[in-house]
């Protein structure tokens, strides 16, 4: 992975961060600031992070589905996946649409199962369907984390005795 994909996978994950903070901020009012870059820090790392194994998980479901191995290496991430996967981030926001958020990750994810079914000998809609199951996992796993983070977070009610 170059330079150019590892930064553009941080901002795209940064992004993505601020999108889904940013509603949190607006409900909790007063939040300290060096939490609040925490959080955009820890959670853009995170973000970003998922969005570098999407195609090592695509490359280990592919595996999974072809009888041998792929000969080749894994799918490696490139300037042209990545970047609209800044976009989307950036459209993450809920006020600017989750529909085209969406339509640009089936963009991206289309543009990694070209190179995933020249390398695996695959069938485009074999590795289609291997990204797409790959993204769809991870988003799971992340909605799942972050839930779980906001649940704990949340400060609990003091039940007052009567």
């Amino acid at each position: 992975m170059s330079i150019l994909v590892a930064v553009l996978l941080l901002f795209a994950g940064v992004s993505e961060a601020v999108g889904r903070i940013v509603p949190l901020l607006a409900r909790r009012p007063g939040m300290p600031r060096t939490l609040v870059a925490g959080l955009l820090l820890a959670a853009g790392l995170v973000e970003g992070a998922v969005f570098a194994l999407w195609p090592l998980t695509a490359w280990n479901l592919a595996e999974l589905v072809v009888s041998s191995p792929p000969p080749g290496e894994n799918l490696p991430w490139t300037a042209e996946p990545a970047a609209p996967l800044l976009l989307a981030a950036v459209l993450a926001f809920p006020m600017l649409g989750r529909f085209l958020h969406l339509l640009l990750f089936v963009g991206v994810g289309a543009t990694l199962a070209d190179p995933l079914a020249t390398a695996t000998g695959l069938g485009w809609w074999s590795a289609a369907g291997c990204v797409a199951v790959a993204g769809v996992g991870l988003g799971l796993a992340v909605e799942t984390v972050r839930r779980l983070v906001v649940r704990i977070s949340v400060p609990r009610a003091t039940e007052s005795i009567a």
